[in-house]
């Protein structure tokens, strides 16, 4: 069931998305050769903490892990593809780094991702994460009333594909509230004109996530959690936490 949010909800929920928008910056500027993914985990939680906000990624333990999530960020290098685990691995010249963070705020979630690249970036990953930020900002210019969620869908997917990448088969956006995944769900792919109508008070995490060899499949580590590329090419992810309103979209999770 889609949860409506009040205009005054919307502003408590910028309030949380600027905790997790601050919380990437930290962690992006923090980040490079020689740095720990624990260590970068690490100053995620001291924006939070210093906040007073919560991290709805820590503890969070869906049917299919194994153990529950035990970082606040989700760090994914090279062909990690989404929901990385933070470990002792310490960033190369030229890795490139996806992050995913997320903050609870007076009982109300904000979620955004953020790729990146470490010391001398490869033309070729600036070009993978520069079509995952178009994609990212088409979806957002579809997401509003009127439309339906196919549109959202359509939009990143034309992206994507016109630039000749893969998109993980199944895996998608999602309603966001009180809790971190609600409906409905925001598939990265889809016809135009379906599914579900868009209307004022909808907040969704809006997130495209391209895999640079074209291919949409994808293994999971022994971990239960990282999902990587079948072919070893590397992938990005980029996200925003997005109000639908009468006025436009509101993205919530901007700095």
């Amino acid at each position: 069931m889609v949860k409506l949010k009040t205009d005054e909800a919307i502003d408590e929920m910028r309030a949380a998305g600027r905790v997790v928008a601050h919380a990437l910056a930290a962690v992006r500027e923090h980040a490079r050769v020689g740095v720990s993914l624990r260590d970068m985990d690490g100053v995620a939680r001291a924006v939070l903490r210093e906040a007073g906000a919560g991290s709805p990624f820590l503890g969070y333990r869906p049917q299919f892990a194994p153990v529950p999530f035990p970082a606040v960020v989700c760090v994914s290098v090279n062909d990690a593809i989404v929901h990385g685990i933070p470990d002792d691995y310490r960033l190369r010249d030229g890795d490139l780094v996806s992050v995913d963070c997320g903050a609870k705020l007076a009982g109300w979630v904000g979620d955004a991702a953020v790729s990146f690249t470490v010391g001398r970036a490869r033309p070729a990953d600036l070009r993978l994460i520069e079509t995952a930020e178009a994609a990212l900002a088409a979806g957002i210019a579809a997401a509003v009333p009127g439309n339906r969620i196919g549109d959202i869908a359509h939009a990143i997917g034309t992206v994507c594909r016109t630039a000749g990448y893969g998109i993980p088969d199944g895996f998608g956006g999602h309603g966001v509230g009180r809790s971190m995944h609600e409906d409905p769900g925001v598939p990265n792919e889809g016809p135009p004109g379906r599914g579900m109508k868009l209307r004022p008070g909808m907040v969704l995490a809006i997130e495209p996530m391209l895999i640079a060899g074209g291919t949409d499949d994808y293994t999971c580590d022994p971990d239960g959690w990282t999902l990587r590329t079948v072919d070893g090419s590397r992938a990005a992810h980029a996200e925003h936490t997005v109000a639908i309103t009468a006025e436009g979209p509101r993205i919530l999770t901007a700095l």
